[in-house]
């Protein structure tokens, strides 16, 4: 079932269960999704990477709008957003948790040769393949940064 066809049957859920704040997120997803395809110039359905792509960039807009209007004494309006990240996150594969992502990342940096901070771009390209979906990539970039320091 595509990441369309999934959001349509939640989407009809939240409707019926006059959930607005769902369909809110759920109705941002859909636009994302077709203004992707649009984007791309045929009606094509979108790869499960850039789906996960898509998802990824619209919960961290969220979650940097929540930040910002917490820092500006709006929890009025950082709270809204925090709950439309997580309907968005219900839609992306279970995060890692940091260990894991330690664990991957250690594997990577034996691999690739990696010694210092000029290899870091080395070890982000592959590390953010091999994670996407499954790790977000401000985390990515802390745990290499600590590793290659």
């Amino acid at each position: 079932m595509s990441l369309q066809a999934k959001v349509m049957t939640a989407m009809k859920e939240a409707m019926k269960a006059k959930d607005t704040n769902a369909l809110t997120s759920l109705r941002a997803i859909k636009s994302a999704i077709l203004l992707a395809q649009t984007e791309s110039g045929a009606k094509e359905e979108l790869s499960e990477d850039q789906e996960l792509k898509l998802l990824q960039k619209l919960v961290k807009q969220r979650k940097d709008s929540a930040v910002i209007f917490t820092e500006q004494g709006r929890d009025d309006l950082a709270q809204p957003e925090i709950d439309q990240a997580k309907v968005i996150e219900q839609f992306l594969p279970e995060q890692m948790s940091e260990e894991e992502i330690e664990k991957v990342i250690v594997d990577i940096i034996a691999k690739t040769g990696a010694e210092g901070m000029k290899d870091m771009g080395k070890v982000m390209g592959m590390a953010s393949g091999q994670l996407t979906g499954k790790a977000d990539g401000k985390t990515i970039s802390t745990i290499v940064k600590a590793k290659l320091s």
